[in-house]
């Protein structure tokens, strides 16, 4: 059963289709720390990729936005490159009119080299119509190289250090979808630098459990550290669904379960941003004995990363298929 499968078979049972419901129609969605940074943010994420989809318009992308804040959404997230930067355009015009200061803002950029690292930001400030972002990522880390590139003299922390002393981000972290040692890499790079990551995301899922896993190898690690921890691909996009294993609802819950700060999830329609609401406000953690049937399910489709492309292919790659975002 997919997303709007799900949503289907809710409506049904209910005699209608919500689609976009006022905010005060929701429980409160509760809000856990990120880390070490002081910051609280919601336990379910907006991810930016999908509000810049030819396929929503302006006004309904903006809609969204503003209604997932007016719900007690505070984590918005987006990257330089997401639909050749109309997401943060589109994301930009949502923080109008007071909705800026009332969100945890989150943007990503691919450059490895200080000068377009910073290049990338600007832009990024520009479409966001903001001067500053709260959490700045080193975005797609899927190299053995990308650690060295963004710490070597030249590379991309340096400008990210001084657009930090210039008040331009708040806090510094990364992300990545490809291999958990490559996490550990980006993560042991920094100590040896004596620079400790605010946040990182990665894939944190109910397939991933099983196959080269963040949760197992990588999850520690941020805990021990007192990192925050940003969970994406909840749902592999709609891979992991196709295995018609487990509902949107048990992903979601899945990943809210574990030690995650936010869970990013990406929303194409009214109905999946109405999903995703609902699943935060009315998330209680799973019990062991509901996790141990989850990952009962799910096993016997995860070991071997069929389900879970972005780690197994360059479906999901952006920077490869664009190797010129680096610089």
């Amino acid at each position: 059963m997919d997303r709007r499968d799900f949503l289907k078979s809710v409506a049904a049972g209910l005699g209608v289709l919500p689609l976009l419901r006022g905010a005060s129609s929701y429980p409160e969605i509760p809000r856990r720390p990120l880390g070490s940074t002081g910051e609280k943010v919601s336990i379910v994420g907006i991810g930016g990729f999908h509000l810049g989809l030819p396929s929503l318009t302006e006004p309904d992308s903006i809609r969204m936005a503003r209604t997932a804040i007016d719900a007690g959404v505070n984590f918005l997230d987006n990257c330089w490159d997401y639909n050749g930067g109309m997401s943060e355009i589109r994301m930009g015009k949502a923080l109008r009119n007071g909705y800026r200061e009332r969100v945890f803002l989150m943007t990503k950029l691919d450059g490895r080299s200080s000068s377009v690292a910073a290049r990338q930001l600007d832009e990024s400030l520009g479409r966001l119509q903001t001067d500053r972002v709260d959490l700045i990522q080193f975005h797609e880390i899927i190299r053995y190289t990308d650690p060295g590139r963004i710490f070597a003299p030249g590379g991309a922390m340096e400008a990210m250090l001084k657009a930090k002393q210039a008040g331009k981000v708040r806090y510094i972290g990364f992300t990545g979808h490809k291999s958990p040692d490559i996490h550990l890499e980006m993560l042991k790079t920094a100590s040896a630098h004596g620079f400790r990551f605010d946040a990182v995301q990665m894939p944190l899922n109910v397939m991933d459990a099983h196959f080269n896993s963040f949760e197992a190898r990588v999850l520690p690690v941020l805990q021990d550290q007192k990192i925050g921890v940003i969970g994406m691909k909840s749902m592999g996009d709609h891979f992991i669904l196709n295995s018609k294993a487990v509902s949107p609802i048990e992903c979601l819950h899945y990943a809210m379960s574990l030690p995650t700060s936010v869970v990013v999830t990406g929303c194409d329609s009214p109905q999946i941003l109405t999903q995703a609401l609902e699943a935060a406000s009315t998330f209680k953690p799973m019990t062991k004995q509901h996790v141990a049937e989850v990952l009962a399910k799910t096993a016997p489709f995860a070991r071997t990363g069929q389900y879970e492309p972005y780690k197994t292919s360059h479906y999901f790659d952006g920077t490869f298929k664009n190797p010129e975002w680096l610089g």
